[in-house]
């Protein structure tokens, strides 16, 4: 399948995740559900001065995407694990009185020929009503939450949320925007890729695609190769195929000025191994900048661990010991297409994107101290 794709055109604080008031006011409260190929994710979350509140959570490995691949239809297990996971999601909503919320699904329910009967069966089984949304608006949800990460020094920027079904890339130009308020500028894309609604020096969206090919579903197409070193290089190979007109900076020297950000579950697995963290601690990996030598050696270590020794391994986890292969071969390919030698490592995503969204077009968020 070809690519999604479309040509156009202080730092935001980080969400603070330390516990909010006992009893937050249902009326300040928001919620942002994400069901991907392979996790349903949530967070409730309050408004607090510039910043939020994270509530309460729920992430949940339901692997939707399942045998998606070959069928072009979410399967009957599939389905039923995910409605299992969203009636604890319908649960804390009801538990917390949350009326404003954005619930949405990715790639999988994009793809599936039977999409539209989940979302009924999920509906009627939970009273939860989800919107599927199209590749932009993943693409940029990802940008918006990233916004914190992103360096004054950075000229030219790419985002990249590398999903279970899907993996969107955001190229955007910061050189026209004055070094303090790059950070600020990527947050104001809440209102769009090509908005021309701010008066302040804007963050121009240069290029973003929309690759159909995800940790799950790069895994499914090379599933029959037998050899663990040979399916990674394949799956990296094919990876930066799929990135053949995306990448005008191949083939140029390393230069300051370009950052790259990752935002998934591969990121924050690799960079957790590179930590050599013995429990998952966010606070060590949020934010962390990565060398490229890094990233090779943490990638080198799991293809000498093979899949027994990845299996076992406490820092990659079981629900993501089957997909971190598939996962470190797009990271790969991303550093081999890209003039940096550093990764920054983004524990958020689509779910902080969607509270920053709702809160910005509510109004509700102060303008913090930048």
């Amino acid at each position: 399948m070809a690519p999604r794709r479309s040509k156009g055109a202080g730092a935001f604080p980080k969400p603070v995740e330390s516990p909010a008031p006992a009893k937050p006011d249902p009326a300040d409260l928001y919620a942002a559900l994400d069901l991907g190929t392979n996790s349903c994710r949530m967070l409730i979350a309050q408004p607090k001065g510039s910043q939020f509140h994270v509530v309460d959570s729920f992430s949940k490995s339901v692997q939707l995407g399942s045998g998606l691949e070959s069928s072009e239809r979410l399967s009957r297990a599939s389905m039923s694990r995910t409605v299992h996971a969203m009636r604890i999601c319908q649960q804390k909503l009801k538990r917390h009185n949350v009326t404003r919320m954005r619930l949405v699904a990715t790639e999988a329910c994009r793809r599936a020929r039977n999409a539209r009967d989940f979302l009924r069966y999920v509906k009627r089984e939970t009273g939860l009503d989800l919107q599927i949304i199209q590749p932009e608006e993943e693409a940029r949800l990802a940008v918006i939450s990233c916004a914190p990460l992103v360096s004054t020094k950075t000229e030219q920027l790419l985002v990249v949320d590398i999903g279970g079904g899907s993996t969107e890339l955001v190229w955007i130009d910061l050189s026209d925007v004055p070094p303090r308020d790059r950070p600020k500028s990527i947050m104001r894309l809440h209102a769009g890729f090509h908005s021309t609604e701010s008066p302040f020096p804007a963050a121009k969206v240069v290029d973003w695609i929309s690759v159909p090919l995800g940790v799950a579903t790069l895994r499914d197409q090379f599933s029959d190769v037998s050899d663990d070193a040979a399916r990674y290089a394949l799956m990296s190979w094919f990876f930066e195929e799929n990135l053949a007109e995306f990448a005008p900076y191949k083939d140029e020297q390393t230069r300051e000025g370009f950052q790259i950000v990752g935002t998934s579950g591969t990121v924050t697995t690799v960079a957790a191994s590179h930590l050599g963290l013995k429990r998952y601690d966010r606070t060590k990996v949020d934010g962390l900048r990565m060398t490229s030598d890094q990233i090779e050696a943490v990638i080198r270590n799991y293809l000498e661990l093979g899949p027994a020794g990845r299996r076992r391994d406490p820092r990659i986890g079981q629900d993501r010991q089957a997909l971190i292969m598939s996962g470190a071969a797009i990271l790969q390919a991303l550093l081999r297409c890209w003039p940096t030698d550093r990764l920054s490592v983004a524990d958020r995503g689509l779910r902080e994107g969607l509270l920053y969204a709702q809160m910005c077009a509510d109004g509700v968020l102060e303008d913090g101290p930048y």
